[in-house]
């Protein structure tokens, strides 16, 4: 491709990308529920193209938008994935609030040894159980994925939650300050 036609295919890209930008925003904005996080999402979008080797496309307007649409699904669900760890990791009292500074060593302690049990488990058990547990991936993906039957992900995913429940029977191995019972 000699660089005129380069420059001209790059033309065309812009102007079709100002042309559906509105109506990627409005897509975006209306799966996000946030325009200023769907302008962010499709000036992103639009980096991506820009970056990368020049792909002929026919409908590039049609494209776009499919592109838009699947970026707007990507941010929520590691938006979700985020969340989701930082529920997990603040842990709440039954009126929404804070827990005592000792419940939260407790919980931190908790924590280790749950990365603890997991980092010991097989490379492809754990996998499956971050696909699941922290992306929200189902089994059927997972097992579609990682080429594996759905039953073979629920054995994998039995053994994962086995590790982790048996992490935090065990009895903790950090002292606690006299006079601090555990509640």
């Amino acid at each position: 491709m000699s660089e005129t036609d380069s420059e001209s295919t790059r033309a065309r890209f812009v102007e079709v990308f100002q042309a559906q930008r509105a109506r990627m925003e409005a897509l975006v904005s209306r799966r996000v529920g946030c325009r200023a996080t769907a302008s962010d999402l499709v000036q992103e979008l639009f980096l991506r193209f820009w970056r990368r080797p020049e792909v002929k496309v026919e409908a590039l307007d049609t494209y776009l938008l499919r592109c838009a649409g699947n970026l707007a699904i990507d941010h929520l669900r590691s938006e979700g994935s985020r969340e989701r760890v930082a529920e997990a990791l603040l842990p709440l009292g039954e009126a929404g609030q804070a827990q005592a500074p000792e419940q939260a060593v407790e919980v931190d302690h908790d924590l280790q040894r749950v990365e603890a049990a997991l980092r010991a488990l097989p490379e492809r058990t754990r996998q499956i159980f971050l696909l699941n547990r922290v992306h929200g991936c189902k089994y059927g993906e997972i097992a579609n994925a990682m080429q594996l039957s759905q039953s073979s992900v629920e054995k994998h995913m039995m053994r994962a939650l086995e590790a982790c429940k048996a992490s935090v029977a065990e009895p903790a191995t950090f002292t606690r300050r006299p006079g601090s019972a555990r509640r």
